[in-house]
């Protein structure tokens, strides 16, 4: 009898192990489809995030959201070199820190890990410690793990994530990480273009308008936030005549004077540059073209009514006699201009250079208002 109860609680126990046995193995296959499921989900975000409308500076800033919230991290910070610097792409850790996390790869337990593109974790031990990047900050983080960031075999930067917690990334799933790592560097490798077209604008010296390059960038996004926007290129169709005829520096003085009128009559919400030369754009943010008709009127008359005289000119007043005849003529500018819509979305680029072909291609006579 005692023989059968001990085979019975034999039979039992194993019995117990074996289910045990399975549930973990469910436990495990199911904790891997919830990886698989949180990298995709991951994955996903990424991928919109960079097809949107956005700043390359706010994609990054979500993208670091995105990551600390799905991975439960504390601190995640994301440092690219632009070519000239290390600058903090994305970080939310405060600003007191950020010298200490532009220069981490100086430090010498980051060089090995940089040098071989592999990651790299460091802990401390106890609470008197600190770990060995950091300067007066240690009751911030205890724990990280730096990645050093490449693409196309070309070192661009590193991210780094910290927690305030001792060794909290002891049992982290490395390839896990690496996943997030190489989504980091999608992103990065994808908003590359437009991280150049929003940094490549510059400042026109001689009008202090934006330059071209404004209009693919920063201005699309505000163009984006309508459906349509009226869209006019401007020409000073007879700018060469006057640079010949009254010197260069007459021309720029008018074209300085003509980015004045604009700027005075602009509403803030619409969009003014130099695209090039003696061209200009003006974006009518979320407006018809009908609407900007007689907008465009008035001030093609204002402009047109410009007399700059040469600086070398000279007018005899005393003469009243001869003084019509003596009176010198000065330099009036003469506009061509060419109206198209804009449709959220679309490549703005297309536009303008559709527009700059119509506006070259007319006579040098030409200077009306079309719309095309």
């Amino acid at each position: 009898m005692i023989i059968l109860i001990i085979f019975l609680l034999v039979a039992v126990i194993v019995t117990l192990i074996v289910y045990n046995m399975h549930i973990q193995k469910k436990i495990e296959s199911f904790q891997n489809l919830n990886e698989r499921v949180t990298n995709l989900s991951v994955l996903q975000d990424f991928m919109k995030l960079a097809g949107e409308e956005d700043s390359v500076e706010n994609k990054l800033r979500r993208m670091n959201d995105i990551v600390i919230e799905k991975y439960d991290i504390k601190y995640s910070t994301i440092v690219v070199f632009d070519g000239s610097e290390y600058v903090i792409k994305a970080s939310n850790v405060d600003s007191k820190h950020h010298e200490t996390l532009l220069n981490l790869h100086n430090e010498e337990i980051f060089q090995d890990s940089v040098n071989t593109a592999t990651p790299k974790y460091v802990t401390i031990d106890n609470e008197n410690e600190k770990l060995p990047y950091q300067k007066a900050e240690m009751g911030r983080a205890k724990s990280a793990m730096f990645f050093p960031l490449y693409i196309d075999n070309i070192y661009i930067g590193y991210w780094i994530m910290e927690s305030g917690q001792m060794h909290a990334f002891d049992k982290t799933d490395t390839t896990i990480i690496e996943v997030v790592k190489d989504n980091i560097i999608s992103v990065l490798k994808t908003v590359a273009y437009q991280d150049t077209i929003e940094n490549i604008d510059r400042i026109d010296k001689n009008t202090e308008l934006h330059s071209a390059e404004y209009l693919y960038g920063k201005a699309k996004n505000i163009m984006d936030g309508y459906p349509t926007s009226a869209v006019c290129m401007f020409r000073i169709a007879n700018i060469e005549a006057i640079n010949d005829e009254y010197g260069r520096q007459t021309g720029n003085i008018i074209i300085q004077e003509i980015a004045k009128i604009v700027r005075q009559r602009m509403a803030k919400e619409y969009i003014f540059v130099r695209y090039m030369g003696p061209r200009f754009v003006i974006v009518f943010s979320g407006v018809e073209e009908a609407a900007v008709e007689a907008f465009l009127k008035d001030m093609k008359e204002e402009i047109e009514e410009l007399v700059i005289l040469p600086e070398n000119a000279e007018v005899d007043e005393n003469n009243e006699e001869n003084q019509e005849e003596s009176q010198v003529d000065g330099a009036s500018p003469l506009i061509n201009m060419v109206v198209s819509t804009y449709y959220k979305g679309t490549g703005v680029e297309q536009l303008t250079k559709k527009l700059e072909e119509y506006i070259e291609s007319a006579p040098k006579t030409e200077c009306q208002i079309n719309f095309i």
